[in-house]
């Protein structure tokens, strides 16, 4: 008995200076979508062109919550304090459906609803999504890969956009890469409602 009171006396004060994972950030990032559905909106397939809005594919360096920095072509760092409130692939793919649904007459699927609606289906990789230290602005590439209804062929295009950033920091890296993604899911919308 005593020497189990001696072990847990013992281990008591290293509880202090035990650490699982960094410090969180005092918030989270997230995208602010310049373009969302009417609130009350029907949207019926049997009416309009349907589409599947894949997340998009990324980069190790983008696959995380982090915000990253390009200080050179060659080499990359990450924003202090600046963490995602989910990967940013699943940001960028909500805000794209939010702008196709907001901005065109289609309807915008999920993969299991679509098994019985032949729908265009839009995949694609999202290359870039962080700071250029050196040109300071955000910066977001996403290649498109689209799919139309009912046909093999795929129609590729590459989107990108670049916004002035003040400071690279977290306090701007959020606005600044709202900005860019909300240019980049606009130009989709229109480029996927003309296909």
């Amino acid at each position: 008995m005593k020497t189990r009171l001696l072990l847990l006396a013992a281990a008591l004060p290293l509880a202090g200076c035990i650490s699982f994972g960094a410090k969180p950030p005092p918030s989270l990032l997230t995208l602010e979508e310049a373009a969302m559905p009417a609130v009350g909106k029907v949207e019926n397939s049997a009416n309009a062109r349907s589409i599947v809005i894949q997340v998009p594919t990324t980069p190790a360096a983008i696959a995380v919550t982090r915000v990253p920095v390009e200080e050179t072509p060659t080499s990359l760092a990450y924003v202090k304090n600046a963490q995602w409130a989910e990967p940013p692939a699943r940001l960028f793919a909500r805000m794209l459906a939010d702008t196709v649904t907001a901005r065109t007459n289609m309807v915008v699927l999920s993969s299991v609803q679509s098994i019985a609606d032949p729908s265009a289906t839009l995949a694609g990789e999202l290359r870039r999504f962080g700071l250029d230290a050196t040109r300071r602005e955000a910066v977001v590439v996403y290649d498109a890969a689209l799919t139309p209804a009912g046909k093999d062929n795929v129609v590729k295009r590459r989107f990108e956009a670049h916004v002035p950033i003040g400071a690279i920091d977290a306090a701007n890296a959020g606005p600044a890469l709202s900005n860019a993604a909300n240019r980049v899911a606009g130009e989709v919308a229109t480029w996927v409602a003309a296909n």
